[in-house]
């Protein structure tokens, strides 16, 4: 082959070369939507996980941990010897759900793990994102092994927001590890995620940051003179860390914008030291954690009915004022408390199931906020009271049978014969009037035959019900044959 063909021939194949590169660069810029990671490769796994911090950004983002040493709390799951800890340290990830409160580091630890493991880390929220952009980011994941023999993290964050068919459409795909997943919830999974989902996943609870873990945050951001505050040449008082710790609630990132809030306000009226005082201007209400339709919703609300049955009238009040305080509705706290009247006092005290409609009537015709004095005084009542859960026994135990029997016929005797053939056929002919044999009928029964001898109620010995039991137990002896 001559000088001139062989050249020829490298030209061609660097012609095709070039055009098979521009051709995949094509379909990753137009159908992707990710022209950056194409066109430089070696920043794919890490470019939207830690890229430059600007100072104007948050302190709680400049200060994101960046390895798993830097993290603050979480040791039941990160550390020494842990499964997670391991999984990562061998770089066998599972897919997860990460289940905790706002600012417990759920993102962060997704992009530590996408980090440490060398993952091209992909995020999404449930928010705002549907089931055309987990097509993309598949199609994505799939693209980045093909071409890179990279494994993809998708960070799902609020993922209870998606719905049925799409946390459906993530199985096939967290099933053949095209994808591995990291959702991250502040909604208990077993009911915000699809039975199926989890089943492929491992479930985390992270915990509130600890107190102590919230104060070593605030000392590494006054420490850090590139991402944190040191250049402000401002310090905090013990005081003034206590008050900026317990207004966090646990939450790192809340403690670490207040942290930055507070040294701000600081320098703009010359003030080198922060008071607890200071702080305590910066310091606007912190909502209370609470979703009428999430979990902590009905954490608090069985906390309320559990105090009350237990005759703790301090500890029900101050789950009251919880739901109160968050923005629930009252009229609903009302609706617990009338059920609680009954389901858990009853006959132990029959005044409840009236305290309570009275309260609950009174509150609709005043409002709030005079209605929080029917509120406090039904529950501190009704958490006062006498409790039996009598009522609850014997319903369910009369539905069994009602269940188990099915409709078993009403005896002649206790039908009404409101005609003459009704008459002859024998309705109502041997039944005989309490009140025409000094109020009660000795050897009567009033259940169908196949149910005759069967008791529901039994009322206990506490409150008014001890009476009722001393006058049901003086009927059944007079009733039992000698």
């Amino acid at each position: 082959m001559t000088g001139k063909k062989v050249l020829s021939k490298i030209n061609s194949e660097k012609i095709i070369s070039s055009f098979s590169y521009w051709i995949s660069f094509l379909f990753v810029f137009l159908v992707l939507g990710d022209y950056p990671y194409f066109v430089q490769p070696t920043l794919m796994a890490q470019s939207n996980l830690f890229s430059t911090k600007k100072l104007s950004s948050p302190l709680a983002y400049r200060m994101r941990p960046q390895t798993l040493e830097e993290i603050v709390g979480q040791d039941h799951i990160l550390g020494d010897g842990q499964p997670l800890q391991e999984a990562i340290k061998q770089h066998k990830i599972p897919s997860m759900i990460l289940w905790g409160p706002p600012g417990c580091g759920k993102t962060t630890l997704a992009k530590v793990i996408a980090k440490t493991t060398h993952c091209d880390f992909h995020t999404i929220s449930a928010t705002s994102c549907g089931i055309p952009d987990l097509r993309k980011a598949i199609a994505r994941a799939e693209q980045m092994h093909a071409l890179y023999g990279k494994k993809t993290i998708l960070f799902i964050d609020e993922l209870h927001r998606f719905n049925k068919t799409q946390q459906d459409a993530l199985l096939p795909h967290v099933e053949d590890g095209t994808v591995t997943l990291i959702g991250a919830t502040t909604e208990n999974p077993s009911f915000a995620v699809v039975p199926s989902l989890n089943s492929r996943t491992s479930t985390y609870i992270l915990h509130p940051i600890t107190q102590e873990g919230i104060k070593m945050l605030i000392a590494r951001a006054m420490e850090d003179e590139v991402q944190g505050v040191k250049k402000s040449n401002t310090t905090l008082t013990p005081e003034a860390i206590d008050s900026i710790t317990e207004a966090s609630h646990g939450d790192a990132r809340s403690a670490l914008n207040l942290l930055e809030t507070v040294v701000e306000y600081a320098k703009s009226q010359q003030e080198r030291e922060v008071s607890r005082s200071t702080v305590a201007k910066t310091l606007t209400s912190k909502t209370l954690l609470h979703d009428k339709r999430g979990e902590n919703h009905y954490n608090v609300v069985s906390a309320l009915i559990k105090s009350m049955r237990g005759s703790d009238p301090d500890g029900s009040l101050y789950w009251m004022m919880r739901l109160v305080e968050a923005g629930e509705d009252p009229l609903f706290i009302m609706r617990r408390m009338m059920i609680f009247a009954s389901e858990d006092i009853g006959n132990a005290d029959p005044q409840a199931l009236s305290v309570a409609v009275a309260a609950d009537t009174t509150l609709q015709r005043i409002g709030m906020p005079e209605g929080i004095y029917p509120l406090t005084h039904c529950c501190l009542y009704l958490a006062s009271a006498p409790k039996s859960n009598a009522v609850l026994k014997a319903w369910q135990a009369a539905q069994k049978d009602v269940k188990r029997y099915g409709p078993l016929p009403v005896p002649l005797k206790l039908r009404n014969g409101v005609t003459k053939a009704m008459q002859e056929w024998g309705y109502g002919k041997t039944y005989r009037y309490p009140h025409d044999e000094g109020g009660y009928v000795e050897g009567e029964t009033y259940f169908p035959e196949k149910l005759t001898g069967t008791q529901y109620y039994h009322p206990t010995a506490n409150g008014y019900e001890k009476q009722i039991q001393k006058f049901l137990q003086e009927i059944n002896q007079k009733n039992t044959p000698q």
